[in-house]
């Protein structure tokens, strides 16, 4: 089985609700330091050996279900 993880994240220049939430927050206990703090999400799965093209089966999982293309980047790894 390969581990595959993948990290979605906002595009540049989308506005990142939740991670202006974050760095508010971190700012109000203290941590002024913070700034331009972005949240994503990061995907764990197992896949099966058998499957031939590892890169290309996950990259179409990502165009089709899991990345909103139009908003979102994503990053895989496979191990």
């Amino acid at each position: 089985m390969a581990k595959v993880k993948v990290h979605v994240f906002l595009k540049p220049g989308v506005l990142d609700v939740q991670g202006k939430a974050v760095e508010g927050a971190l700012q109000g206990l203290g941590w002024s330091g913070v700034s331009n703090a972005r949240v994503g999400k990061m995907i764990e799965f197992d896949l099966a050996d058998d499957v031939t093209d590892k890169d290309a089966e996950v990259k179409a999982m990502c165009e089709k279900l899991l990345a909103n293309t139009v908003i979102e980047s994503y990053k895989i790894e496979i191990a």
